[in-house]
């Protein structure tokens, strides 16, 4: 199955296409252009390299989220307008679930941490068992000190794998509760469109793919612009009753 994979939720963007598991062609760019200068671009170079088109692509994939709002749209629209016309299935790949598959094979909790500013991290709790990637914890706003609650109650001194852009701030984070964390090796810390292709085979293979229609993004919570004129609104609010 050839799968055509892209990441742009983060400051990375990232191509990748595979054989089912077998990486054929890929490439990660941080060059300061925005990711709709660069998907579509990247994408055709790679297919161009390995001798394939748009058409030879059997499944295309992408991470949907959450991250960068403007990053997740461009990614999940990219992909819905590559597989329509062409009946091609899609899948969306939490941003997350694909940071983890980056240390897949690891011993230890892996714990993907996206910032997500305002003191908060984008992340989930995942674990190998039995050879498998198993997730402990749904994707969600967290605040630091709530993550590090809830991994001290689990992770029982097992070595905890850090990845994502809140890297830094989450492995000196976890260092303050006491957290025993791992080295993540700098080339497994990032997002990666292998990764998100890697993900997106193995649910295609649990049927969990849809058609380009019903791709959607998933943001887990409103972009900074409607959150402020909410809170605006909210403050209106409060000072026309404290009038009153």
């Amino acid at each position: 199955m050839k799968i055509l994979a892209f990441e742009s939720t983060a400051k990375i963007t990232s191509v990748a296409v595979t054989d089912d598991l077998r990486r054929i062609a890929g490439c990660d760019i941080e060059n300061g252009l925005s990711q709709s200068e660069l998907l579509l671009p990247a994408a055709e170079a790679l297919l161009s390299a390995s001798r394939l088109t748009f058409d030879d692509i059997d499944l295309f994939a992408c991470t949907s989220g959450p991250g960068s709002f403007t990053g997740v749209r461009i990614g999940v629209s990219v992909v819905k307008g590559l597989a329509f016309g062409r009946n091609k299935p899609c899948v969306g790949v939490s941003t997350l679930a694909s940071l983890a598959e980056n240390l897949r094979g690891t011993d230890g909790f892996i714990v993907p941490c996206m910032d997500a500013r305002r003191g908060q991290f984008y992340s989930a709790i995942f674990r190998m068992f039995r050879g498998e990637l198993k997730r402990v914890s749904p994707d969600e706003a967290i605040g630091g000190e709530e993550l590090c609650k809830k991994l001290s109650d689990i992770s029982r001194g097992r070595k905890i794998y850090v990845c994502g852009d809140g890297y830094e701030q989450a492995k000196e984070l976890f260092s303050r509760y006491g957290l025993k964390t791992a080295d993540t090796p700098f080339l497994l810390r990032n997002e990666s469109a292998y990764s998100c292709a890697a993900a997106a085979y193995r649910m295609f293979l649990r049927g969990e793919y849809v058609s380009d229609v019903k791709l959607s993004p998933s943001y887990l919570r409103l972009p900074q612009a409607e959150r402020e004129r909410l809170e605006k609104a909210e403050r209106e609010k409060s000072q026309k009753t404290t009038i009153i």
